[in-house]
């Protein structure tokens, strides 16, 4: 029984997967938080100017308990942006990989503790981090390009599939209790279980609409034209908490968990045209992606280079096409053959 039980938690943490699959999900997931900061950088070191009186610290800065100085916060987001790029393009990443995510945590901590706390990027971090300290640069990266430049494999030592599986199964549970939590979260509130009834729902949205309308200039037209039917307000809130409370359950299944993940995708869609509220991680699909075989990306960067310098008859790492086709060939049976013993 206990062999049995074992063996599958080996099956469902450790399934195969390749290099990357892992390594597209950091180009993606990396990259988006670059941009986030890059974005936001000029918002990010303004409120080290602030009034201290809106100073509430979170996470790593609660230990610091006061404001650190504006200085110490310019460099603190001009050194997440170069890390970040380093993280992108999978550079030195033993070091730039740790970096980044560290530095990610904080710059977020910082601006959350200004008065408001922006929960639609904790997923972001938490998948930073799991990314930032596993084996997510050892394909799709400049490390590895230069790896195969002077002759070596790719990664080094040759890791089991299962190496590259973990990270990505761990970061689909972590997904999976985030919308757990916040399922919690409705049910444990004021209304309890009849969160999920069509007047808590529609009472809500009309509330953030009529704040709209005073302070923002105006409401989401799909509020007004869908104010009347409790049925589907009904309808959206026992489907929002199956998606949030059963997330954990979907993660058992690969369609499951890719039923799931659009679902929840469409969630978000929906939250938007109706109050218009943006979870730009969730909405981008960005978020979603560890659900699912996303390694085909690589492959087709890989065929538009290949397409694009064939004409020159050479690859960037010095391989002809040829040899190229023939390596990766063999990467592939390897790859096949090694999966087997991972389970």
């Amino acid at each position: 029984m206990m062999q049995r039980v074992s063996g599958s938690l080996w099956r469902f943490w450790f399934q195969p997967a390749p290099a990357d699959r892992l390594a597209v999900l950091r180009v993606f997931i990396g990259g988006y938080a670059l941009w986030y900061v890059y974005t936001r950088w000029n918002l990010i070191c303004d409120l080290a100017h602030k009034s201290d009186k809106l100073w509430k610290p979170v996470g790593l800065f609660r230990i610091l308990g006061d404001p650190i100085d504006p200085v110490a916060v310019d460099w603190m987001v001009a050194a997440t942006l170069i890390t970040g790029v380093m993280f992108v393009l999978g550079w030195m990443y033993r070091y730039s990989g740790p970096a980044f995510a560290l530095l990610l945590y904080a710059t977020l901590c910082f601006r959350n503790s200004w008065s408001m706390i922006y929960h639609m990027h904790n997923l972001l971090v938490v998948h930073v981090l799991v990314l930032g300290f596993v084996r997510a640069a050892d394909d799709f990266s400049l490390d590895a390009w230069l790896r195969r430049r002077r002759g070596l494999p790719a990664a080094s030592p040759p890791p089991a599939p299962w190496e590259y599986g973990w990270p990505i199964k761990l970061i689909c549970a972590l997904t999976a209790i985030g919308y757990f939590l916040a399922g919690v979260a409705k049910i444990m509130g004021p209304s309890g279980i009849m969160w999920a009834s069509g007047e808590v729902m529609r009472d809500q949205i009309a509330v953030d609409t009529i704040r709209k309308e005073v302070l923002e200039g105006g409401g989401m037209d799909a509020a007004f034209v869908l104010y009347d039917q409790v049925w589907l307000f009904t309808v959206m809130g026992v489907l929002t908490l199956v998606i949030e409370l059963g997330a954990p359950l979907f993660l058992f299944g690969r369609r499951a968990s890719r039923l799931w993940a659009l679902a929840t995708l469409g969630m978000h869609w929906g939250i938007y045209f109706i109050m218009g509220i943006k979870f730009r991680y969730q909405l981008s699909g960005i978020l979603f992606l560890s659900f699912f075989h996303v390694e085909w990306i690589h492959d087709w960067c890989r065929a538009t280079i290949r397409q694009v310098s064939s004409a020159f008859g050479f690859w960037g790492d010095g391989r002809s096409p040829v040899e190229s086709q023939q390596e990766d060939e063999l990467g592939s049976q390897g790859a096949l053959e090694a999966a087997p013993h991972a389970t």
